[in-house]
Formats: C-alpha cells, sequence, structure tokens
C-alpha cells in the first residue's frame, strides 16, 4: 500500500461517510472531506501514530466560482515530518454560508494561515482566536481573490485612504533621491564607455 493510500484507508475506516471524494493529479492525493467533521478529521491525521501529520505547511482557499457548487474548498497541506509524507484535505464551503471551524487547536501555525484565508476569500474560521484581515487594512470592502472582485475599481469605489496615500506620494516626490542617483549612474557609465571608446581608437592609430 503506498504512503498516501495508508493516510486515505484509515480515514476511511475511521470516518466512512464523511469521506466524500479522493482524487489523485500529478501524484498528490487529495481527500474532500465533510466540513463539520474538519477538525476531527485533522485531529485524527494529526494524533495517529502510523500517521502523524504534524505540520500543517499550507491553508488556503480555491473560489470556483460559476465552476463548481459548493463555490469554496478550503484546502489543508499536511506533512508528516517523522515518515516523511504528504496529503492534501479538502472540504467544501457553500457561498451561502462561507464558515468553517478553526484548526489552530491542532497548529498554532492556523492562525495567520486562517487570518490570510479569511482576509483574501472571506471565509470565516469559527472559533478563531483573533479572526481579523492580515494583509489588507481592516476598513477594506470586498476579498480580493475571489473570482467576482473587481480588476480595477472606480476612484470613488477605492479604499479611502489610499486617496492620501497618493495625494501624500506626490508631495513628498521633491524629496525621492533614487531617479537622480540613476541619472547619475547612468551618466558615469556613459562617460566611462566614452573614456574606453577612445582609448581603443588611441590604440588602433598607434
Amino acid at each position: 500500500m503506498g504512503e498516501d493510500m495508508l493516510a486515505v484507508e484509515k480515514l476511511k475506516e475511521a470516518f466512512g461517510g464523511d469521506i466524500i471524494q479522493v482524487t489523485e493529479c500529478a501524484g498528490q492525493v487529495a481527500v474532500i472531506v465533510r466540513r463539520d467533521r474538519i477538525v476531527d478529521i485533522l485531529r485524527f491525521l494529526h494524533d495517529d501514530g502510523e500517521l502523524l501529520f504534524d505540520h500543517l505547511a499550507d491553508l488556503t482557499a480555491v473560489d470556483w466560482s460559476g465552476k463548481k457548487t459548493p463555490r469554496f474548498e478550503v484546502v489543508y497541506n499536511l506533512f508528516s515530518i517523522r515518515y516523511k509524507r504528504y496529503l492534501r484535505i479538502k472540504a467544501q464551503v457553500p457561498e451561502e454560508d462561507p464558515r468553517i471551524d478553526s484548526v489552530t487547536c491542532i497548529w498554532k501555525t492556523a492562525n495567520w494561515l486562517e487570518r490570510e484565508c479569511y482576509d483574501m476569500f472571506g471565509i470565516i474560521f469559527e472559533g478563531h482566536p483573533d479572526l481579523r484581515r492580515l494583509i489588507m487594512p481592516e476598513d477594506w470592502q470586498g476579498h480580493p481573490l475571489r473570482k467576482d472582485y473587481p480588476l480595477f475599481l472606480e476612484e470613488d469605489q477605492e479604499w479611502p485612504v489610499y486617496q492620501e496615500v497618493k495625494k501624500k506620494a506626490r508631495e513628498l516626490a521633491v524629496y525621492d533621491w533614487y531617479p537622480m542617483l540613476l541619472e547619475k549612474e547612468k551618466a558615469e557609465e556613459a562617460a566611462q564607455a566614452e573614456a574606453e571608446a577612445q582609448e581603443a581608437g588611441h590604440g588602433t592609430n598607434a
């Protein structure tokens, strides 16, 4: 039995009807599970002595807007440090109720990963100790990695503070020394190239 399939078989034995689907792509096994059992399933994978998926390598989401229902999947990429095994667990989350239990009780690193997922996709992690935006400002509207998030915003739709930032950037542009230094470097390079060309010309005439 393959190392990945050992985890799959033990999951099927322990959770049976909570396993929705098992897929394999590019040699990677993924198990889709019911979202209401996510904590129990991941704790089992973490604690079982033959599996020991003790490292949450990544936690993210996928927006299948217009392609799949439910719309969202929360994805957990697991790694066993002892056994050097990878496993991907997915939980489907509906658009009308984008909630799933937090797994910070299993991995502390889930804290910031879940915050990022909430920030970018709007997935609410129930029981998270400090669920707030991680990347975008607190008063940002919308979730940038959702498929329906606009690529460009009208000026009246922009983050209000952005107008202040642009204004301040224009005011401080006079103190930007980088363009001046860049021009100086270009002038020095041009002068050096001209001097080398002249020296090469003198050598040919000799």
